[in-house]
């Protein structure tokens, strides 16, 4: 079986270190995974991937000790089974708002009876196309899901959707909660920063996994302190801008313009 060691550094409590993927690109995937991350999130949701362009990143960063997790552009059953089929062991779910929500997530990412994932596994990259012994007993096991809250409702519903069973993290997304908040495009906001921290006390205080995206150094730091342990600390996209703005005034004796929004 293959084993979802991301899923175990969070039960062990270990802090884990991310990256944000938006290039879509298996190359530029590659190249993260080189790097060191712990972790690497492909953005299926505001990133211009589909079905084959994640796999394509799964398989680039598969020779590497940095762990895969996909966000797929909405928690949609029928979408979360051809996610799982390629091979992702771990699900970043936008948007989660109710315990109801988790609670079919969780159903989702579950074979029956204990769920309504679809049996498909000679199709499927996850199972190595029916050749590891075992797959329909063990998958469920290796599932990890994380759910994200992102505004209000969320929020006020966090203590019922950290109790669910089978939910093993939830992510703050600093950059929808600002914005749902008042504070569209500033996290640093007092207000949005009270919340996120309350929230992360919150999470651990259930037992689950609390994790967050901070490209703020000291920010990030402040979630890790709070014990927040699955923490991404960039964007792909963000780190190659800046790096090719800095370039370029150095050679134009010009100052490297912001990237601005404040959020990553």
């Amino acid at each position: 079986m293959i084993i979802n060691t991301f899923k175990q550094r969070l039960q062990s409590g270990e802090a884990l270190i991310g990256l944000w993927l938006g290039l879509a690109n298996p190359y530029s995937a590659e190249l993260a995974a080189n790097a060191g991350f712990d972790w690497l999130l492909i953005d299926g949701e505001h990133a211009p991937n589909d079905l084959r362009s994640l796999l394509g990143q799964l398989q680039a960063v598969a020779p590497y000790a940095s762990q895969p997790v996909i966000r797929p552009v909405v928690g949609d059953t029928a979408l979360i089974k051809q996610v799982l089929d390629i091979g992702v062991q771990t699900l970043l779910v936008p948007m989660v708002e109710s315990v109801e929500q988790a609670r079919e997530l969780v159903r989702a990412t579950r074979y029956p009876p204990l769920g309504v994932r679809g049996v498909g596994s000679a199709l499927a990259r996850a199972s190595r196309w029916n050749t590891v012994p075992g797959y329909l007993d063990k998958a469920d096991e290796q599932i990890c899901l994380l759910v994200q809250i992102e505004n209000r409702e969320g929020l006020a519903n966090l203590n019922a959707i950290a109790a669910v069973d089978g939910v093993d993290g939830v992510f703050i997304g600093p950059a929808d909660l600002s914005a749902a908040l008042g504070y569209r495009g500033n996290p640093g906001h007092p207000d949005v920063q009270a919340a996120i921290e309350d929230a992360i006390v919150r999470i651990t205080t259930a037992g689950k996994a609390a994790g967050i995206l901070s490209a703020d150094e000291t920010l990030a730091r402040r979630y890790l302190e709070l014990g927040a342990t699955f923490v991404a600390v960039g964007v792909d996209t963000t780190v190659l801008m800046r790096g090719l703005q800095s370039l370029a005034s150095t050679f134009k004796d010009a100052p490297a313009p912001s990237t601005g929004g404040g959020v990553y």
